[in-house]
């Protein structure tokens, strides 16, 4: 990948833009910084940040794309971070018990205790890089280190909503009933996405969470 970021086709229509380097909250500040940028392009009918990536839809399929991801490489070099600054939800979680079955697993890889990966995965505040994976779910930033878990082999046919859990190096809640491949530590209550809202999910990026832990069960 080029210092300038990749850019492929997607479909017929649509364009997917990956920055080069690490995923960070000051990358991910760029790229929200990129989408707006690019939904001021008449062309541009979408702009939908990712992890570390950006897709814009296009109001036509283009006769020639290649300028528009030059287009895209140069805006990357040039725009600044964006410091969206929104709400912070705080979610009560119950860690292990029936809600954590794969709490096991995460102290098995880490050596730590139940209360002490509750506390760490508790402490900070993450923010939400992006929306993606199903309606309402929210990709964050932040988790320590310490309780980074690979996600699982076979992955879970369904786990619920609200389901909180952790797959390598990120962290997350689950907005609907679905499958998973990532280790399912707690569970939480909250609405994530409701149709009748505006807009209907509930958290955007720039937005943040904080994790209380509730109770931790064995």
């Amino acid at each position: 990948m080029s210092a300038l970021g990749h850019v492929s086709l997607l479909g017929t229509s649509a364009l997917l833009f990956e920055a080069p380097g690490e995923t960070t909250l000051d990358a991910q500040r760029r790229i929200w910084s990129l989408a707006r940028e690019a939904m001021a392009w008449p062309e541009v009918r979408e702009a939908v940040p990712g992890m570390n990536n950006l897709m814009i839809s296009l109001r036509r399929p283009p006769g020639a794309w290649a300028p528009l991801a030059e287009r895209l490489r140069l805006a990357w070099d040039s725009v600044e971070p964006l410091p969206l600054e929104g709400r912070c939800i705080e979610l009560p979680v119950t860690y292990g018990g029936d809600g954590g079955p794969h709490m096991a697993d995460v102290i098995a890889y880490s050596g730590l205790t139940a209360e002490e990966v509750a506390d760490i995965h508790s402490a900070p505040t993450y923010p939400v890089f992006a929306l993606g994976s199903h309606p309402g779910y929210c990709y964050l930033g932040g988790m320590d280190p310490r309780i980074a878990t690979p996600r699982r082999r076979t992955p879970v046919l369904s786990i619920p909503g609200g389901a909180v859990s952790i797959g390598g190096s990120q962290t997350g809640v689950s907005a609907s009933a679905g499958p998973s491949g990532w280790n399912t530590i707690g569970s939480t209550d909250m609405t994530f996405f409701d149709v009748s809202r505006t807009p209907p999910a509930l958290l955007q990026p720039g937005d943040s969470i904080r994790f209380r832990i509730r109770k931790v069960l064995p």
